[in-house]
């Protein structure tokens, strides 16, 4: 999703503040958005989602205490983001609300519609994710859910059946192709519907890290397009259709979907001994066969790739949702609000509900998780990321983003050469 440019020259709007948040408009826009007061009633806009319950409570205890009063309305899922966007041009926006990150914020920013939040609140959260709440270098947004990192899972039996373990480089996932193959089960399970490719996308993600680091995407992201002719970009490119042409993937990949009944039961039965995915695909095991989720189903990080300029410890994925604050809410009241997202109570929430946190403080919960050595194999994965890059596909928004998951499975279906990908990417904005 794109950065704002540092070339906007318009004056922008500096907005009443209490000490702890600083409500100075992050990009420019008209006064007429402006709180009228330091105090008062801030509306809170939440997605549709079972962790709400969470929200409400903590919307519950604020309350009583205040200052001011939040209001929490939970929009349905399908339509949130049309109705934001229409919510947010209007004089009828949200005070504070439920959101994405990344590019999904960057307009809004744009338009002057968002306040840049007190540094203070760093300190409660993992570094690696807020950075899909930071804009042009300004925090706008602040975590309010669980994480989800994305990385390799497996079956435990396959593995131990084939007397090989999982791979930690990337000459190890190559050299575990033929071994499954021999025994007749796919090594990676991977959906190619038309609906799935964002599940071929993590390939190329995590390849593009590993092979130029972090830098590159996130220059891409900011809007330097004819970076996508970078060589890491080839390369990955090149390395995906060698593992395309070595059956890695299997031979009818493009008629799979993700989740039960396809990626998921095919590592659950046996047929697939890997995929790579979001960290919800525990939930999704767990929801088919939770014996397999607690005893047969295994994770390990992305491997390094050799000669590669990235850190191995990085991770992709969504780090998590956020929250931001609109230049209609009156300040003080978001400050106070704002500071419910690192409570031991919503973090002790959170965790009841088996997301995995991204505050300071929520390692010590963690014990209290449905599977404490899942969430804590989660946490210490982000906590020791020194990046954190954000669904590609989530950071570009739906503009850029859609045409490149079309490009991906073309790459992945055969039908676009490694050259013919570069090409085709860099033609999405020219």
């Amino acid at each position: 999703m794109k950065n704002i440019t540092a070339s906007r020259k318009r004056a922008c709007i500096t907005l009443a503040v209490s000490a702890a948040l600083v409500v100075t408009a992050a990009g420019c826009g008209s006064s007429s958005s402006t709180a009228k007061s330091s105090t008062g009633s801030a509306s809170l806009w939440m997605l549709q989602d079972p962790t709400n319950s969470v929200s409400q409570s903590a919307v519950d205890a604020y309350n009583t205490t205040g200052p001011g009063k939040v209001s929490m309305n939970v929009i349905a899922t399908d339509g949130y983001k049309d109705k934001l966007r229409t919510a947010m041009g209007s004089s009828a926006m949200p005070g504070i609300f439920f959101n994405w990150g990344g590019g999904s914020l960057s307009d809004y920013v744009k338009a002057g519609k968002l306040v840049t939040l007190d540094s203070d609140l760093i300190s409660h959260f993992l570094p690696s994710a807020l950075q899909a709440g930071t804009v042009d270098g300004k925090l706008v947004g602040v975590p309010s859910r669980g994480t989800q990192p994305v990385f390799l899972f497996y079956n435990k039996k396959v593995f131990t059946d084939a007397g090989v373990t999982p791979p930690k480089t990337w000459t190890d996932l190559v050299n575990l192709v033929p071994v499954f193959k021999a025994k007749g089960i796919t090594p990676f399970a991977v959906a190619g519907t038309a609906t799935d490719s964002w599940t071929e996308l993590m390939w190329i993600e995590y390849l593009v890290d590993r092979l130029a680091g972090p830098d590159l995407f996130s220059k891409i992201a900011a809007g330097d397009w004819n970076l996508w002719s970078d060589p890491a970009i080839l390369k990955t490119a090149q390395m995906v259709k060698q593992l395309v042409d070595s059956g890695a993937f299997g031979s009818n990949f493009a008629s799979v979907s993700y989740g039960a009944g396809g990626t998921s039961t095919l590592l659950d039965k046996g047929k697939a001994a890997m995929v790579l995915m979001g960290s919800w695909e525990y939930a999704t095991q767990q929801a088919a066969d939770a014996t397999f989720a607690k005893s047969g189903l295994g994770y390990v990080p992305f491997p390094s790739v050799e000669g590669g300029k990235g850190n191995p410890a990085d991770v992709v994925g969504n780090p998590t949702n956020y929250l931001s604050v609109t230049t209609s809410a009156p300040s003080q009241t978001a400050e106070a609000f704002l500071k419910t997202t690192y409570s031991d109570s919503y973090v002790a929430g959170l965790v009841a509900k088996g997301e995995v946190p991204v505050t300071t403080n929520a390692k010590a919960a963690l014990a209290k998780a449905p599977d404490p050595t899942y969430a804590m194999f989660q946490y210490n994965l982000v906590a020791n990321a020194p990046s954190f890059t954000q669904s590609w596909d989530q950071a570009l928004g739906l503009t850029l983003g859609t045409p490149l998951l079309t490009v991906i499975q073309k790459l992945f279906n055969g039908q676009d050469t490694p050259e013919q990908f570069v090409s085709g990417v860099l033609a999405i904005k020219h």
